[in-house]
């Protein structure tokens, strides 16, 4: 995005090797034993608080690397610093399309994910930061943010709640500045049921036992992309 060479991530050997063993150890090790090791509790809490502290570095380096090149540009700093924090989350649309596999409904552009939604959200503080119009540190700023980062991460993988905590602001803005109402379904409808659908549920059961098992080993996959 900065016209940089694309190439030049490859100039640092040891995260190629690093990364290559990674994704080694946690598709193709023996009896995924490297896997079940990673989905222990206290292993995977651990590692959740390192990848938010990675997160804040990220963000960080892709502001202040577009305040050199574009000093007054505030897009361009929240944008760059957005791709850092969260890259994986924006490309995922291109990688769907690379493996074959279209989702519409999980556009993370138009359906944000916590992960990007706390990137973007840091994104625009450190910008703010970086043109002098947050008054607090740098220093400061990032012991504040990774705090945050860490105790609602850890928060939300201990009660296995999927739930945004900016959900409430979210909410509160759409209705003051979209006029969003919840959509209320009628108390009065009633929803009735044939024979007919009845024989057609029923004979749905074995073809969706069988889809269950055929994708059984693709859905281990996803949650081993996904943790």
């Amino acid at each position: 995005m900065l016209a940089e060479p694309p190439v030049t991530f490859l100039s640092n050997g040891t995260n190629i090797l690093m990364a290559s063993i990674t994704w080694y150890l946690v598709y193709y090790f023996p009896s995924d034993l490297f896997y079940n090791f990673s989905c222990i509790r206290p292993i995977r809490v651990i590692v959740a608080a390192l990848k938010e502290v990675t997160r804040t570095w990220k963000i960080l380096s892709g502001v202040t690397q577009a305040h050199s090149r574009f000093q007054d540009a505030w897009l361009v700093m929240i944008t760059i610093g957005w791709a850092k924090g969260a890259g994986g989350g924006l490309i995922s649309n291109f990688e769907q399309l690379v493996r074959g596999v279209w989702k519409p409904e999980s556009n993370e552009l138009l359906k944000m994910s916590y992960p990007v939604k706390v990137s973007l959200v840091g994104a625009v503080l450190f910008t703010l930061q970086q043109t002098q119009h947050l008054p607090l540190s740098r220093n400061n700023l990032m012991l504040f943010y990774t705090l945050f980062l860490i105790a609602t991460k850890v928060q939300m993988m201990l009660t296995h709640s999927s739930t945004s905590p900016f959900q409430p602001i979210e909410a509160a803005l759409c209705r003051l500045l979209f006029s969003c109402h919840q959509a209320q379904t009628p108390v009065n409808e009633k929803v009735t049921t044939t024979s007919a659908d009845a024989k057609g549920e029923t004979s749905k059961k074995p073809v969706e036992k069988l889809s269950a098992k055929i994708s059984k080993s693709a859905q281990k996959t996803e949650a081993k992309k996904s943790d």
